[in-house]
């Protein structure tokens, strides 16, 4: 690690005058790879994801095992370190003198001197998660030093890096692949499927089918009879297509997506950069209920009319365009960073009589662009203006719920599948629930499953009011059962163990937006730190070598979300 005063004086000078391009013309000798061996991408820039776009490149570990070494890719200084049970796990962010922030994330292990640094700061905070803005020049590295070990820490599948490049002062993180990052690549994207989208003078979906593709001569991809027809006067495109590169079978995303109509481009998608504030726009990039009911990720190559992520540089009445009984030629191309395109053409007519689409039933017009408050006896909803990617036309209706677990009518809202950019409130009136149990009262959402989520909530008078941002069946229902604890690895003699270990269980699954159950252990009152798995299911505590023989009291207290308490305690020799 550095430690060279004028080293740092001259980085914070340059640090101080910096300003990054926000166009293309990035840098392309000054970052290196973050791993030793051939890098190997399982994961592109702007990849596909649950209700956001991946924000770096994941490459592959060497042997498939943890333990690759992991290099600083340019020279810089420590800015910030996060521990994390899900998300990036173990990461670490360096801030370098050129204006850019690389982020290295799943590591197994820090340095030795960061790895003491985070032990500290945990004790001190007494939680294991932690999120640290580490004063400048505390940890410095080198162009080529190791900062870290490749693991499979937080939401991660298997050994990999998560390797990112953002602009330090936006926090913008920008395709690593545009910085000169030297991959083998010269396969071309695949395409699967296409979608046609009818579209009412709103620019709102009402009807559309898939057509699968084909691979013709040329690399050039058709779809079945070559002329496709369609019963509306407007119509936008979705696309099903992956990157492929040498050496890995994995199915990335793709960098670009252009769409043309009789050779006019009207409507461009590029993963070049995004801001973290726009990433959950993925939900209208992309089609939500394919996704949901079919698992198939199709690029919408039009604009949703309240999707406002600044990812099309080319866009022509949202790239939805007017059919008529004369066929427009269609052709789409594909591209990876690398700059291998795929290309498809079709055309497309409308037919001679075109048939209304038929209404259904609503109780409510809720337009997109709006804040929209529904307000009835026993229940409310406040949506903040852009909570939709269109008008929603909100179907609702109640029924009383006899069951003796429920304290309030089920209310349901529209459709599960919609999804929702915005977390919204939603306030609901309690029915014979007794006074004292109030506090373990919470607002349950049933989930795909019909099984109930808890979404929390607090009192306002007569009202259990929670924010949500999934719609569907809701109810306030009572959690008065504590957390179980099984312990998985302890006994009352655990010399020779270097761990102990328990499993928790929580009596409800809950909300994104809530912590299922805090955990505090203690050997002889004295805090000690466990580690959670990815899902907070299990947490292990290493035993500390300097432990003293003899008997110690040990203790572990775990707490829901509605406050019930389960403690584990014993005693152990060591």
């Amino acid at each position: 690690m550095l430690k060279n005063p004028l080293w740092l004086f001259s980085l914070l000078f340059i640090f101080a005058f910096s300003n990054p391009n926000s166009d293309k013309d990035y840098p392309q000798d000054y970052f290196g790879s973050p791993v030793g061996h051939t890098p190997y991408i399982s994961g592109t820039f702007g990849e596909l994801r649950p209700n956001h776009f991946h924000s770096g490149i994941d490459i592959k570990s060497k042997s498939g095992k943890i333990g690759d070494p992991l290099f600083a890719t340019a020279s810089g200084t420590v800015s910030r370190l996060k521990v994390q049970a899900s998300g990036y796990g173990k990461a670490i962010y360096i801030d370098h003198p050129n204006g850019y922030t690389t982020v290295y994330a799943h590591l197994h292990k820090f340095p030795k001197e960061i790895e003491a640094y985070i032990k500290t700061q945990q004790h001190e905070r007494e939680s294991f998660f932690v999120d640290l803005n580490v004063p400048f020049g505390t940890f410095d590295f080198e162009k080529g030093e190791v900062v870290g070990i490749m693991g499979n820490t937080g939401r991660s599948s298997g050994p990999h890096i998560h390797y990112e490049i953002r602009n330090t002062a936006t926090e913008e993180p920008i395709n690593p692949l545009l910085f000169g990052f030297k991959i083998k690549d010269n396969i071309a994207p695949k395409l699967h499927q296409i979608k046609v989208y009818a579209l009412n003078d709103k620019h709102e979906h009402t009807d559309g089918f898939v057509k699968n593709v084909v691979k013709g001569k040329s690399g050039i991809y058709y779809v079945g009879g070559d002329t496709l027809t369609v019963d509306s006067w407007r119509m936008g495109i979705g696309v099903k297509a992956y990157d492929h590169m040498n050496g890995t079978s994995n199915w990335n995303g793709v960098y670009a997506i252009e769409t043309y109509v009789d050779d006019f481009l009207i409507h461009k998608t590029e993963f070049e950069k995004f801001h973290f504030d726009n990433t959950r726009y993925i939900n209208s990039h992309t089609d939500h209920r394919e996704k949901l009911l079919n698992k198939a990720w199709f690029n919408r190559c039009y604009r949703m009319p309240g999707n406002d992520i600044p990812m099309y540089p080319t866009l022509e009445n949202d790239g939805v365009f007017p059919v008529s009984t004369q066929a427009k030629k269609v052709t789409i191309k594909v591209s990876d960073a690398n700059k291998n395109v795929s290309t498809l053409i079709f055309w497309v007519k409308r037919k001679e009589q075109v048939k209304e689409p038929e209404s259904e039933l609503f109780n409510y017009i809720l337009p997109f662009n709006e804040e929209n408050n529904i307000i009835r006896e026993d229940f409310f909803l406040k949506f903040p203006q852009n909570s939709f990617y269109e008008n929603l036309y909100l179907k609702y209706s109640s029924s009383p719920d006899s069951s003796n677990e429920t304290y309030s009518n089920a209310h349901h809202v529209h459709d599960e599948k919609l999804p929702i950019h915005k977390w919204y409130t939603i306030g609901i009136k309690a029915k014979n629930i007794p006074e004292e149990k109030k506090e373990k009262a919470f607002i349950a959402l049933c989930d795909g499953n019909k099984k109930p989520v808890n979404h929390g909530g607090n009192w306002e008078g007569e009202y259990l009011v929670t924010k949500a941002r999934d719609l569907g069946d809701f109810c306030i229902m009572l959690d008065e059962k504590p957390p179980t604890i099984t312990p998985t690895i302890f006994k009352s003699n655990l010399k020779g163990y270097s761990k102990i270990q328990f499993s928790l269980k929580e009596n409800f699954k809950t909300s994104r937006k809530l912590d299922s159950y805090t955990w505090k252990g203690f050997i002889d009152g004295e805090w000690v730190l466990f580690i959670p798995n990815s899902s907070k299911s299990v947490i292990t505590h290493y035993l500390d070598k300097n432990l003293s023989a003899g008997q110690h009291n040990f203790r572990l207290e775990v707490k829901d979300d509605r406050g019930n308490l389960s403690v584990f305690e014993k005693t152990f020799t060591r």
